[in-house]
């Protein structure tokens, strides 16, 4: 078996921060656009805000506490996801730039 060149190593190394890149940039667009405000927060958002008119037009005061509370942890859910999404898409364009520097310092020689 022929041992790894310098030239193959930075090529395989390219290649895998082209392929870790490339992933973690599809993945934070998918987090971002799929996962943001999802459906299901949307409905816990609409029950939610029913809980607490309800909470208000009864006058039960910890409903309308807990309904406030439920409210600012989906928004803080929503912030995560977006700031994931956000930094999976820096860190792919980041392996993305690597591997084109990476690429550009190779040098072959004439054979």
């Amino acid at each position: 078996m022929e041992p790894l060149t310098l030239v193959d190593m930075k090529l395989l190394l390219a290649a895998v921060f082209f392929v870790l890149g490339f992933l973690s940039t599809i993945l934070g667009v998918f987090i971002l656009l799929a996962r943001g405000y999802s459906r299901e927060l949307r409905s816990i958002a609409s029950h939610t805000a029913r809980i607490g008119n309800k909470g208000l037009a009864d006058d039960v005061s910890g409903l309308v506490n807990s309904a406030s509370g439920l409210i600012e942890a989906i928004n803080q859910l929503v912030r995560t996801a977006s700031g994931v999404g956000s930094f999976l898409i820096f860190f792919g364009v980041l392996m993305l730039a690597a591997t084109y520097w990476i690429i550009t310092q190779i040098e072959i020689l004439p054979l």
